[in-house]
């Protein structure tokens, strides 16, 4: 991040309102135990979407400590679910405790386990919005499963999609380890790109964010 770039991003959190008390201290416990989770200007984009859909169920792909679940909670409406998966067994508990922290848990359901393999059970075209912050490699081979479940006029939001800028990269100019990552990222954009049916925009907040909207009647 350019010095520029880093005084528009401070400034644009400067306006952000002060998040409510229980989140607050979520959001500070995850980042003092280095816990990966949503990037605050990313997280107001999320909320914006979300208030702007309104979806009836939300699935979550990647739940951590229950972060950004309760960022979407705060602005659905009061008969509005969320489903989410979380394979990590550490972070399983934390998740729970958190949604009933917040007073949320009747709200959203923790699914523990292989995300691929539970997508495969749920229901075609149950959600209208989807949103993906997992296993970045493994973008790529969710997707088919999650564009069955996504409704149609359904949004999917995905995170973490620029690499801290490897993305723009040659497969070679990247470290080793991160070459497979980084060639099935490259191969998600692509898709999300050129799927007809789908209308894709990247957006480069945060770490990079794409917007899809599953046009109706098209996939």
């Amino acid at each position: 991040m350019t010095g520029e770039e880093k005084r528009i991003t401070d400034y644009i959190l400067s306006l952000e309102p002060d998040l409510d008390p229980v989140l607050e201290q979520i959001e500070r416990e995850a980042r003092e135990n280095f816990v990966p989770i949503i990037r605050r200007e990313t997280g107001a984009l999320l909320k914006t979407l979300v208030a702007g859909v309104r979806p009836r169920r939300i699935l979550e792909i990647g739940t951590a400590v229950g972060y950004s679940a309760l960022l979407m909670a705060s602005v659905m409406d009061a008969e509005c679910e969320i489903t989410t998966i979380e394979k990590y067994e550490k972070r399983i508990p934390e998740a729970r405790k958190n949604f009933a922290r917040a007073g949320r848990e009747h709200q959203i359901t923790l699914i523990p386990g292989d995300a691929g393999e539970i997508m495969a059970g749920l229901e075609e075209a149950s959600y209208q919005f989807i949103f993906m912050d997992a296993a970045k490699g493994q973008y790529i081979h969710w997707l088919p499963e999650v564009l069955r479940l996504l409704s149609p006029g359904g949004m999917l939001v995905s995170d973490n999609v620029l690499q801290h800028g490897d993305i723009i990269q040659s497969r070679f100019a990247v470290e080793r380890r991160n070459r497979t990552i980084h060639s099935r990222m490259r191969e998600y954009l692509y898709v999300l790109k050129h799927t007809e049916g789908l209308e894709t925009a990247v957006v480069p907040i945060g770490d990079g964010v794409t917007i899809s909207v599953k046009r109706k009647g098209k996939i």
